[in-house]
């Protein structure tokens, strides 16, 4: 079997510190792109349509973002939260610290898979198609989680940069060349 290393960045998850207090109440009023209800969450909703960013902005400073591609959209999209908040008069001083959280990527393996055969034969597999279509594979010793799909289509999920990507799909691929190489 000739598998194939292909897959692309879908989401970045990061989490960043602005290192000042923000006053979500006076964020919601000034700015037009955000949804804020304490109520049900104690956070503000702030959409940043140009970038495909959703950010979650809590009043300790603390912000987590979703919906980026890259790391380098991550660190843009934090900057124009930061415009954001100045459009309000919340001016931040300090740089802000950013960590990625997760990093999810799709990819295929040019290949169909037996996802019964290999829920066998892989040791931390799971696989029950009556609640879902995919096999869910955790890579042992890792942090880092895929689902297979019959189709050979993948899903790679808990890696925090594409270096960890890029090994674990390589991991993978040796993997299955070995269950397939002993049927």
């Amino acid at each position: 079997m000739a598998f194939t290393k292909e897959y692309k960045i879908e989401n970045v998850v990061a989490s960043a510190v602005l290192y000042a207090s923000i006053p979500l109440e006076k964020l919601a009023m000034t700015l037009l792109n955000t949804e804020y209800n304490p109520e049900q969450f104690p956070g503000l909703v702030l959409r940043l349509s140009r970038k495909g960013i959703t950010a979650l902005i809590f009043s300790s400073g603390k912000i987590v973002c979703t919906g980026a591609k890259s790391v380098k959209d991550v660190k843009e999209g934090v900057q124009l939260i930061i415009e954001e908040l100045a459009k309000a008069n919340i001016i931040i001083t300090k740089k802000p610290s950013i960590s990625i959280q997760n990093m999810v990527a799709s990819g295929n393996l040019g290949e169909e898979l037996n996802l019964v055969d290999l829920a066998f034969k892989l040791k931390t597999a799971e696989y029950d198609p009556e609640r879902f279509p995919g096999l869910v594979y955790k890579v042992p010793d890792s942090h880092i989680t895929f689902l297979l799909f019959g189709t050979g289509k993948i899903v790679c999920t808990g890696a925090k940069n594409n270096k960890e990507i890029s090994d674990a799909v390589d991991d993978l691929i040796k993997e299955l060349k070995k269950i397939i190489k002993t049927k």
